[in-house]
Formats: C-alpha cells, structure tokens, sequence
C-alpha cells in the first residue's frame, strides 16, 4: 500500500482543498490544475489525485482515464477528508470513492461473477472487491490523470492513444510504473483501447502477458455491445481464469 512516486500531491493538495465544498467544472478544469496542454490534438491533462497503490492487489482493474464526474468526485473527497488524515489515507478514500461507481460498477460485477472471478479469491461477489475486499484489488487506468479531447473524456480512439507522443509519455512515467510495483496480479482491461496499451506494455516486459484476461468489454453503459462480446469471450475467460489461478497456487 502506498503513494505513487510520481505523485504530484503535495504540490496540488492546498490548491485543491482552498476550493468550495460546492463547486463548479470550471473551477476544477481551470488553469491552476491543467497539466499538460496540446492545442494541435486538442487534448488537455488536468490533475486528479488518482495515485494511490495497493501494492498487495491480487486483481488489477484498468480503465483508460478518469472521467469528469471522477475528476470531481475525487475533488470533493480531498475537500471533505482533507484535515483528517496522512496524504497516504486521503488517496486511499479517493480511490475506494470514485472507482467505477454508478452503472458501470454493477455492470462490472455482474459480468466478473458471471466468469467466477469471486470464487477464486473466496469472496461472497465481486462487489465486496469495492468493500470489505478492496484489499484485494487495485483500480487505476492507462492514462493516471484525467484526459479530456475536445473538453470531452477522451475515449482512448481519437487521437490513437499509442501514436499521440504525449499520451503515450503519460502511459510510460505514470501507469508503466505503478504496474511494476505489483507482484504478478490478473489484470482486467477495461475495453479494447485499454487491451491494445497492455499489449504493447507487455511486449515491452512492464507486465506479463499471459496475467491479462483477455476480451472483457468496458462495462460502461454506452457501450451497446458489450453483451454480445461478453457472450463471445466468455468460455475463452473462464479458462483463462482458471489457468491463472491454478497457476497462482503453484506459485504461492
């Protein structure tokens, strides 16, 4: 359990906890938060203190960037929690609060109990991984800080995640990293743009392979397929899990 090492914490904290209890979009996406700006791609990176690690994860789930609504949620947290505890629980509240909550969140464990991931880490559902299980999992995303393209969430496809130079340099000094500081977890991408990151991750030895659960669809609710593509690569899963696992037993 721990703090990235590239996080950014303490220079933002003060900036962050300075702001209303109620406030606006605006006042979050300002200029005081941007990170890194390319007015030619029309992309936009703005802080969010989505950098703590639970280094003992035996489940890693990966998503592309955090959104807005996160974004605000994470703010609101560091707001409400801010003047009770270390940098180091401050985060932690951040990530059991904002970590795919809402639809996405129930459409995510249903489909994860579907292929039995629960009865493999001896849980009751995978629900409780957003609970009394959280220790079990890390959540995180390729691109750590929020990335906004056109000042909307960027959707991982426009501009190509792997061939626009200042996400893929976010790619390396941020989620390459934290990957590393995990001992051989199952990780589970969120969606084919995120697949396409962990493969060329794990052709560059960052990660293993043969740990990510391939053909999992992004549980969002816009995402009308994900249905028929779970239907498609479910039994492919169910082995994989098995495999994995049985794999882990040996190992441990």
């Amino acid at each position: 359990m721990g703090i990235a090492n590239f996080s950014k914490f303490t220079q933002f904290k003060d900036l962050i906890k300075a702001l209303p209890a109620v406030h606006t979009d605006e006042m979050i996406k300002s200029e005081q938060f941007l990170l890194e700006r390319e007015e030619t791609k029309k992309l936009e990176i703005y802080y969010a203190p989505f950098e703590y690690i639970n280094e003992r994860a035996k489940v890693v789930i990966v998503g592309i960037t955090p959104g807005l609504h996160q974004m605000k949620k994470s703010y609101s947290t560091v707001i409400a929690r801010g003047h009770l505890h270390g940098d180091e629980e401050i985060l932690h509240e951040v990530k059991k609060n904002s970590s795919f909550e809402g639809t996405m969140r129930k459409n995510l464990v249903k489909m994860l109990d579907e292929l039995g991931l629960h009865t493999y880490l001896n849980i009751s559902s995978t629900l409780d991984l957003f609970d009394e299980a959280s220790h079990l999992v890390h959540t995180t995303s390729v691109l750590t800080y929020p990335v906004f393209y056109n000042g909307k969430n960027y959707s991982g496809t426009t501009p190509n995640i792997l061939k626009t130079e200042l996400l893929k340099k976010n790619i390396m000094e941020g989620f390459a990293t934290e990957i590393g500081t995990i001992e051989r977890p199952l990780i589970i991408p969120l969606g084919v743009n995120v697949t396409k990151v962990l493969n060329y991750l794990a052709g560059q030895d960052y990660l293993d392979a043969n740990n990510i659960l391939l053909g999992f669809p992004h549980p969002s609710g816009g995402n009308g397929h994900r249905h028929k593509q779970f239907a498609a690569n479910k039994e492919q899963m169910k082995m994989m899990l098995q495999h994995y696992f049985s794999k882990e037993m040996t190992v441990g």
